[in-house]
């Protein structure tokens, strides 16, 4: 065999064939024809949701200076109002009459540069009117204007909220931060590219409270802070780039702002927003809810409105750049030229959906039995998969596919020598260990991985 050619991720549809049919991501209602841009996770992309999910919030409130929350999905309609939201969260649309097809005009370049309709080429269109991005339902039994509410369009409200409440409760000095992670709802008019951008969707977002003049500094902290995160969990740094905003495009409470791009197989876009949001969100709810939101520095007899640097990242889009970065197609040809694909998803262990599986080298109840409380011990410690159908090499081919780090093969000198194969994704590596010893090997070698 030769050395393999590595050939990495090219396009999002191989994505997405594999999503569903290694159960990681499933169109929402597919049996009735599915909904636009929603998306449902399988057994193994419920578990790498987790996983993900357990990583940032980990690298977030493991630290002393960061606190969670998990603030309610509907909140008091004057928060959306406070926020700029009621008046503000709205994108340009515009409706092709020819084609009926309906675009933002801010993003569509054919329509920035030749007024024309993205799809059909007609300039038979609408003009640009604002549309509203968040989603409105209502609170009791009757849909009166006063019982509107809205599905929060992000977390970060909940936190600003909160700010005088957890700082109090848990008596944390400035500066500090909170961390969430929750469902957040928006109707963007152009979602797509899978779970890239959808109505539904989870964000990760920490709010970093700072007293004035120091939060420049905090600013690049945590942009190299979070990059280094990336980094870590399999984002490589040729894929990655940095997109500081112009002062023109700042949003309206942003002193500073960027963003970390990812290189998708459709192209650079935002993965991470690091903003430095001023005190503009604390000084907002202050004025419309009429309760100081200051903080008291004891040592310094100091009292300010804390500045806000925050990290906002959707989690249904990490997930989808580390499907991407674990992505490899291995080929290697024998002798004859015949060419030979294994694709494996190369994860940072701790994202792996199944750390190892087992695999009895047969159906038959002599290595079942034996097997599977092989597969129950390992399950205390590790998420853990079984797998006893159709020939080994497949079921090692199977757990590449879904990137998991280990198998162990159970086979019948198991029965005579007490002892187990196990295999490892990457190199291909076999050893032969004693069964008591297995959980020791896989804890020491996802360790090291």
């Amino acid at each position: 065999m030769s050395q393999p050619t590595i050939k990495r991720l090219e396009d999002l549809q191989t994505m997405v064939s594999l999503c569903k049919r290694r159960g990681i991501v499933f169109q929402s209602s597919e049996i009735y024809g599915g909904l636009g841009s929603c998306w449902d996770y399988g057994p193994l992309g419920a578990q790498l949701k987790q996983n993900v999910k357990r990583a940032w919030w980990n690298a977030m409130t493991r630290r002393e200076d960061i606190v969670g929350l998990d603030a309610s999905i509907l909140m008091h309609p004057q928060v959306w109002k406070a926020s700029g939201h009621v008046d503000g969260f709205s994108d340009p649309l515009v409706d092709c009459k020819n084609c009926k097809t309906r675009f933002r005009s801010d993003n569509t370049p054919s329509y920035i540069e030749k007024k024309e309709c993205p799809n059909c080429g007609s300039k038979d269109l609408t003009p640009p009117r604002n549309f509203n991005l968040m989603f409105k339902t209502f609170m009791g039994p009757n849909e009166e204007a006063a019982n509107v509410v809205y599905l929060r369009p992000e977390t970060a409200q909940g936190h600003f909220v909160n700010f005088e409440n957890i700082q109090q409760s848990s008596r944390r000095k400035i500066p500090f931060g909170i961390a969430a992670i929750g469902k957040s709802f928006r109707n963007e008019i152009t979602p797509g590219n899978f779970i890239f951008r959808t109505r539904e969707f989870e964000q990760m977002e920490m709010q970093y409270f700072v007293k004035p003049g120091t939060d420049m500094d905090w600013w690049q902290t945590w942009k190299d802070t979070r990059w280094a995160f990336l980094k870590k969990y399999g984002l490589a740094e040729a894929d990655l780039r940095f997109h500081e905003h112009a002062k023109e495009d700042l949003a309206h409470y942003a002193l500073k702002a960027g963003d970390i791009e990812y290189k998708f197989p459709f192209g650079w876009q935002e993965l991470e927003g690091i903003h430095n949001r001023s005190d503009f969100d604390l000084t907002q709810h202050a004025k419309f809810s009429g309760k100081k939101l200051e903080y008291f520095d004891e040592a310094a007899k100091e009292k300010y409105v804390p500045f806000v640097i925050e990290t906002a990242i959707g989690c249904d889009r990490l997930i989808l750049a580390v499907l991407c970065a674990a992505y490899r197609e291995e080929i290697t040809k024998d002798e004859d030229g015949k060419e030979d694909v294994r694709v494996v998803l190369g994860f940072h262990p701790e994202m792996a959906p199944q750390k190892v599986t087992v695999l009895p080298l047969s159906k038959k109840a002599e290595l079942q039995v034996p097997a599977m409380k092989i597969r129950d011990e390992l399950a205390e410690w590790f998420d853990t998969g079984y797998d006893d159908s159709q020939s080994i090499g497949k079921r090692y081919r199977r757990a590449d596919e879904v990137g998991t780090p280990y198998c162990v093969t159970v086979d019948f000198e198991t029965l005579n020598d007490n002892k187990v194969t196990i295999r490892h994704r990457d190199t291909m590596k076999q050893d032969r260990i004693e069964i008591s010893k297995v959980v020791e090997y896989v804890t020491n070698g996802l360790r090291n991985f």
